[in-house]
């Protein structure tokens, strides 16, 4: 039996985490496979630590990415034998993906069975109850476009692929789509819905008991509500008017939504490709690209109180653990207006514990945060005007040269990015932008695609590829959205960056039983006003909206001036053996440095002692 993801989601309520109650292991990426005699755990670099310590005897770690471990797709073909069936919840599986398991699986005899009843279920016990929390309207100045007007963009791309309707079955494409919020998933502001459009009506298929009249007044007439359940039998209706019509048109289904999707409406009346949602959503507005700026803004004072509260803290002699000083952090964004709560469970890990990607710390059982170990931030929070996602690297004590040279080649990768210029059409793929931007890297960080390693020369420090080096972030929704990013995945390839998306900037470095380092940054790609444009095809840029100092009083300004302590040397001279920043490196730093002083300042004014902290990390190289 395959166990996976809900319609192909990252994020999913507690009850639908079936694979974390079989495993142990509750990271958000991974594929479960039970046989009768053995059982395996797949998933990719971001989390091959925490797996490693989740899962039991048990369980066989397959971890995805490295030689010789094949993908669970194609695991099934090559590594269970001959005649076999295997069982597949299809509402767990992409549509897309039972079709080519089912391809690979037939020269072995084998087939991919659809259950009606999962079988995690039947052994859950304790399966927690669905979640149906109140559903509220996202007002327009917030979103910056009325759902009226979204759904005749959705109906014009219906015209233009001659579709009959179209599933929209992702739940932040629904929450986008009729400007709607929720709460039924931990961190992420959506609710559990379906909705079939066509040309006449839009249909929303929700838990009645989470509408109010608010939300009904909000659709208006345009928009018809029916119970969450009646959903796939409305698509078997689908399905038989269509076949009754002699195939009339085809119904538009994302190639994320599930197997149990295609199946209710007849795989024969269907198109599977990329939602057109899912395209619309990523280009933000002008209202919503002012609310990312105006969000980070607010998001910065929080986290330049709490950098300036935890550094006194450690000076102090206090002992704070993980969790307990993450408490801390939500405690001052929590104070910040328009706040709705945090946008992931804050990573919050000192030391070792960095190198661990998607570390979260337990209550009950987590490390003191010490004054002499890297200590890692990757945190965020939501807003009704936007999402945030930062990450920061600290040391409040005396950094060694070796945690120094990683941070500085982690920040001149951050930097390259930053202030990357490219040609419009430029995708953020391996064929495209990430080979201009991750060559340009290269040079100055050894960039492998391998294990970590050190080159002869200690000063240049290669990475250890183990996650993108930026992610779509949605607006007041999942910090995480495609179709775009920056990294490995092939998807992104097949996407272009264009004006008013959303990516994250976060080149990292993690050395295993001791440390991390991530810098991560929000960036909007908007056009850019070049001397030339070569082919007349237009350039693009990066604009940085994270508003937050980068601790480099600790690793980077001290290391200059130990290296250099004549300021008028000059810097690439002196530092043929050991690079530090170049000179324009440095000017980007100190502006973006004093923008945020400029910017978060007249927030945390009142708390003097974020205001000394705040200056004193602006301060000039």
């Amino acid at each position: 039996m395959v166990d996976g993801f809900l319609d192909f989601s990252e994020y999913i309520a507690q009850c639908d985490e079936r694979r974390a109650f079989i495993s142990g292991f509750t990271g958000s990426a991974g594929c479960a496979i039970v046989t009768p005699e053995d059982a395996y755990l797949f998933t990719d670099g971001r989390y091959f630590l925490q797996a490693s310590k989740q899962l039991d005897k048990n369980w066989t770690l397959m971890k995805q990415g490295l030689p010789d471990v094949p993908t669970w797709q194609d695991f099934l073909s090559k590594n269970l034998g001959t005649h076999n069936r295997i069982g597949v919840d299809p509402t767990l599986i992409a549509a897309s993906d039972a079709e080519g398991i089912q391809k690979s699986l037939e020269p072995e005899q084998s087939e991919l069975v659809s259950i009606q009843e999962n079988l995690v279920d039947l052994v859950w016990a304790d399966r927690p109850p669905r979640p149906a929390n109140k559903v509220f309207p996202l007002d327009v100045k917030y979103s910056g476009q009325s759902h009226q007007d979204k759904l005749k963009l959705v109906r014009e791309e219906l015209k233009k692929k001659e579709a009959k309707a179209i599933v929209v079955n992702m739940l932040d494409e629904v929450a986008w789509l009729f400007n709607l919020r929720g709460s039924d998933i931990d961190f992420n502001p959506v609710f559990f819905a379906y909705a079939l459009i066509d040309q006449e009506k839009a249909s929303l298929f929700v838990n009645e008991s989470q509408l109010n009249t608010s939300v009904s007044d909000h659709l208006g007439p345009e928009v018809e509500v029916h119970p969450y359940d009646t959903f796939f039998p409305a698509l078997t209706r689908l399905g038989s008017e269509l076949q009754a019509k002699n195939n009339s048109g085809k119904v538009l289904v994302s190639d994320k939504a599930s197997l149990a999707v295609a199946e209710a409406i007849g795989k024969d009346y269907i198109t599977v490709l990329r939602s057109p949602v899912t395209d619309l959503k990523a280009i933000k507005n002008e209202v919503e690209i002012e609310g990312f700026r105006q969000s980070h803004i607010r998001d910065g004072a929080a986290l330049v109180r709490y950098f300036a509260w935890l550094e006194e803290q450690l000076e102090a002699g206090k002992e704070l653990s993980e969790s307990q000083v993450a408490d801390q952090l939500e405690k001052y964004r929590s104070e910040q207006g328009l706040f709705k709560g945090l946008s992931f469970p804050t990573i919050s890990a000192t030391g070792p514990n960095g190198a661990i990607i998607h570390y979260d710390p337990d209550p009950n059982d987590c490390a003191i945060v010490k004054k002499d170990q890297i200590y890692l931030c990757d945190s965020g929070a939501q807003f009704l005007d936007g999402t945030t996602d930062v990450t920061r690297t600290f040391h409040f004590g005396t950094p060694s040269a070796e945690e120094k040279r990683a941070f500085t080649r982690v920040l001149q990768g951050h930097i390259a990015i930053d202030t990357a210029v490219f040609p419009t059409g430029t995708t953020g793929g391996l064929s495209s932008v990430g080979i201009l931007l991750l060559v340009g890297l290269s040079g100055k960080m050894g960039l492998t695609t391998g294990e970590q390693s050190y080159h002869t020369r200690p000063t240049v420090i290669s990475y250890r590829v183990r996650h993108g080096t930026g992610h779509g972030v949605g607006h007041f929704l999942n910090v995480h959205e495609g179709p775009h990013g920056i990294g490995v995945r092939i998807a992104y390839n097949s996407t272009a960056l264009k004006p008013g998306m959303t990516v994250s900037n976060e080149p990292g470095y993690y050395k295993d039983g001791e440390y991390g380092i991530r810098i991560e940054n929000i960036v909007i790609v908007r056009e850019a006003q070049t001397p030339n444009n070569f082919g007349d095809k237009g350039y693009l840029r990066f604009e940085h909206v994270t508003m937050v100092c980068s601790a480099l009083s600790q690793l980077v300004h001290i290391w200059v001036l130990t290296a250099c302590m004549d300021e008028q040397c000059p810097m690439g001279k002196n530092l043929v053996d050991v690079p530090l920043l170049s000179v324009k490196e440095r000017e980007w730093l100190d502006a973006y440095h004093a923008e945020i002083e400029q910017k978060v300042a007249p927030l945390v004014e009142k708390d003097e002692r974020a205001l000394r902290w705040l200056k004193r990390e602006c301060s000039p190289l």
